[in-house]
């Protein structure tokens, strides 16, 4: 059979759902420490943290290997989670690794990395107008046990503001787009038991988090 018709065969047969996770590897270590994501103090050692892979559809319509680095006790729910996004062919714009722990000038220019583990505070609401302001209490991103879901898409608000830019277009959450969490990806994360920044009370949402308490 020629190279091309295969090539055509290939594109028409659906790719069966696959994921997989393992642990860091001593590569892993590295780079999630030289991004400054871990860090001594951090609540959750590395070595209960694990790579999440799983395949997704990207917004270019194609199936893709996404990675997340989650925590350990949460990985049976998330592959049932992200099982569930392939089947509604749920656009995922950016999740490798090194899109989140590699350098800076490699990164997506766009920003819309979705990601999971990164030991740090959580960010204070929008409200207070304050760039990089902090709330003294770990984020569920340091546990490993939060994801965001294409950010730019589903912004960080609280007062009618968002510090990202980017995003101001997606403000408006009666406009749907693609990208955007619909309700039916809120169920699949209800499913397990996490719970969505976009049903916060308040005027503070934030529309990409899913976490495993709800905050």
């Amino acid at each position: 059979m020629p190279v091309a018709l295969l090539a055509l065969v290939a594109a028409l047969v659906p790719q069966v759902w696959h994921a997989s996770s393992r642990p860091l590897t001593a590569a892993d270590r590295t780079m999630v420490r030289a991004a400054g994501e871990y860090h001594a103090g951090c609540p959750v050692p590395l070595r209960h943290l694990r790579v999440l892979a799983v395949r997704h559809y990207g917004f270019d319509g194609k199936v893709h290997t996404g990675q997340l680095i989650v925590n350990a006790d949460d990985v049976a729910k998330l592959k049932k989670v992200f099982r569930g996004l392939y089947k509604l062919r749920f656009p995922i714009r950016h999740m490798r690794l090194s899109d989140t722990y590699g350098s800076v000038s490699a990164a997506p220019a766009d920003g819309d990395i979705s990601a999971s583990f990164e030991c740090r505070q959580a960010a204070a609401s929008p409200c207070t107008g304050v760039a990089n302001q902090r709330t003294g209490t770990w984020s569920e991103h340091a546990y490993g046990q939060a994801i965001d879901l294409n950010p730019v898409e589903n912004p960080y608000v609280g007062c009618g503001m968002t510090r990202d830019k980017t995003a101001l277009s997606y403000l408006d959450r009666s406009r749907h787009r693609r990208g955007m969490v619909t309700p039916a990806v809120v169920r699949l994360f209800a499913s397990v038991g996490w719970g969505w920044g976009g049903s916060w009370a308040g005027s503070t949402k934030d529309y990409m988090h899913f976490s495993a308490t709800g905050h």
